[in-house]
């Protein structure tokens, strides 16, 4: 059994959850759950942390830190992915990437630890402010609420501690339910590499008894969540005045115009649809096809679907493996089986097995329809013929989401044209929806939620500006 870790301590409790391994089912080991006291104990040691230690850490120590995580991380990839395969169903070479990632962004983090800088005001642009020197300055904002999802359990809660540690402040770190131990063995490893033990409070449980108090907290200063648009919701009504960032998902478009390389962007969106079994949030869930390619565009995606290997996460061959679990797969699969009912077709795919969903390509469909209209997070694509590029907009913008999207055109005027006119919070040219780089900002519009990730990012909503003012002797 492992437990929530305050202070370098770990916590045991008679209540407590079972992870199992979504492709397999077995019990791979329990959680002990922290009490809500027991999350109040956490937040108040990290608030002690910052005041004490971390806001006046020197800015070279905290990249040392970070620096020394990324390489501990690094020699111990196969370990983590195979902790990521294990729990979250993620194909091993799938779950290599995360991993390396994750590197990433930790030295990502280390290098700009040293280069959060401010300005210095020119104080005589106004009526008055002769003989005053002014600057604005960054400064830590102190404890931060990092809540995170199962779909990329490395990658994702780096995007938000290390930048959090980065600038200076400490961490309350609440993990999905179903991917804790990925969240047990990160926290272990940034101790390991010279984290003051309160400077990262790991607390897992359920939403209700320590994610809610853990929003509502008065020594909480940001709130940093991924996950479902309700909970979404939920966070954002119960923050209060708390900063606040969230990524709330997607239902992204990418647009195949005629002149597009076909033969790549099938290849593409492939893999963007299908990757980790669509459990994506920005997964390639719409195409649309302009008409003169759309017969020969789906063919050729359809073969390659078909070509894709499902089965064990563990095998070095798998392009596929399962979803999180099977009542997931099974609501997925009732996506499908209602789309069909209402007139929508199934091109590949459809069948389920247990918490493995094959595939699954969609014509004919409606907009109204849930594997159009919502966020289907499973291997579920629907493929669209459109005419006009005005047309092609407005199917992409008709949508309640606006995280990420693609356009595939040889026309650079009309790349930019497209993408000026699509309501997302990114647009990649002759690229999929589903690339993310970790030092772009990331983040959407609409209801796929505001503020952005991305390091660099990140540390300006984890940081507050403040002005000081001189007025020179005269």
């Amino acid at each position: 059994m492992i437990g929530s870790i305050i202070n370098g301590k770990e916590l045991t409790s008679k209540n407590k959850m079972a992870i199992h391994n979504p492709y397999t089912g077995e019990k791979i080991d329990d959680i002990a759950l922290a009490s809500k006291q027991e999350m109040d104990d956490a937040v108040k040691d990290a608030y002690q942390c910052f005041h004490e230690t971390m806001k006046i850490m020197p800015a070279h120590e905290r990249a040392d830190i970070l620096r020394e995580t990324a390489n501990l991380l690094e020699e111990r990839t196969e370990e983590f992915a195979e902790t990521v395969v294990k729990e979250a169903g993620k194909p091993i070479s799938a779950s290599r990437g995360e991993v390396q990632r994750g590197v990433q962004v930790l030295r990502f983090a280390s290098e700009k630890a040293k280069d959060i800088t401010g300005e210095v005001i020119p104080m005589d642009a106004a009526v008055g402010g002769n003989g005053r020197m002014g600057f604005a300055k960054r400064d830590p904002l102190g404890v931060v609420a990092a809540i995170t999802p199962f779909n990329f359990p490395l990658n994702l809660s780096l995007h938000k501690i290390a930048p959090a540690i980065a600038a200076g402040n400490t961490v309350i770190f609440k993990p999905a339910e179903k991917t804790p131990i990925s969240a047990y063995k990160l926290t272990k490893l940034f101790h390991e590499a010279g984290l003051p033990a309160s400077a990262l409070n790991l607390v897992m449980g359920t939403g209700e008894e320590v994610g809610d108090p853990l929003v509502k907290h008065d020594q909480i200063h940001k709130v940093s969540f991924t996950g479902s648009l309700p909970v979404g919701r939920a966070i954002k009504e119960s923050a209060g005045f708390k900063k606040v960032t969230l990524e709330l998902g997607s239902n992204s478009p990418n647009i195949i115009f005629a002149d597009a390389n076909i033969e790549e962007a099938v290849k593409s969106l492939v893999t963007g649809a299908f990757a980790f079994s669509g459990q994506v949030c920005i997964s390639a869930q719409r195409i649309y096809v302009q008409k003169e390619v759309y017969d020969q565009f789906l063919e050729q995606y359809v073969s390659l679907t078909e070509s894709l290997k499902v089965g064990d996460p563990a095998d070095e061959g798998t392009d596929v493996g399962p979803m999180i679990n099977e009542g997931e797969a099974e609501r997925a699969k009732q996506w499908i089986d209602d789309a069909v009912e209402k007139g929508a077709k199934i091109a590949a795919g459809g069948e389920r097995k247990g918490t493995l969903l094959m595939p699954t390509i969609m014509t004919d469909v409606d907009e109204n329809m849930k594997v159009i209209a919502e966020e289907v997070f499973a291997p579920i694509v629907s493929i669209i013929p459109f005419e006009t590029e005005e047309e092609a907009v407005k199917f992409s913008n008709n949508s309640i989401y606006g995280l990420q999207a693609g356009v595939f055109t040889i026309d650079i005027h009309r790349a930019f044209r497209v993408a000026e006119k699509l309501e997302m919070g990114g647009v990649w040219i002759n690229e999929i929806s589903t690339y993310r780089q970790d030092n772009i900002p990331y983040g959407g519009v609409k209801q796929s939620g505001f503020g952005r990730e991305g390091v660099k990012y990140a540390i300006e909503d984890m940081t507050e500006l403040k002005f000081i003012g001189l007025k020179l002797e005269q």
